[in-house]
């Protein structure tokens, strides 16, 4: 399927800092739930992840990521994932590989361009 740029400028992307980590054991597949900061204009947004065994919870606090921050928020059984965390399938075939900025000299909060 074909995109226009159009389109793609539609997708708010940003970088985000994550603030919490927490186990979800309630979750069907082996998730995180993750508070994460996206600085003033947009605040601290929730997301679930997948990336039990690829990430540790001690590797993910304070984690540079990379999310969808304009979808609709998406209920997973009683919490609520407001932004979409980016990441690869892991080669294992268990959990994904969260994507993040291959540098730090980049500002919390600011979109994919």
């Amino acid at each position: 399927m074909t995109i226009t740029f159009e389109d793609f400028e539609k997708v708010d992307i940003r970088l985000g800092k994550i603030a919490e980590v927490l186990d979800f054991p309630e979750a069907r597949n082996p998730s995180f739930k993750l508070k994460i900061d996206f600085g003033p204009e947009i605040g601290i947004k929730t997301s679930s992840v997948q990336a039990v065994g690829p990430h540790t919870k001690e590797e993910l606090l304070g984690m540079l990521v990379i999310c969808v921050v304009n979808f609709p928020a998406k209920r997973i059984g009683k919490f609520l994932s407001e932004v979409l965390t980016l990441g690869f399938p892991n080669t294992d075939g268990i959990g994904w590989v969260l994507v993040t900025p291959a540098k730090k000299s980049v500002k919390i909060g600011d979109k994919l361009k």
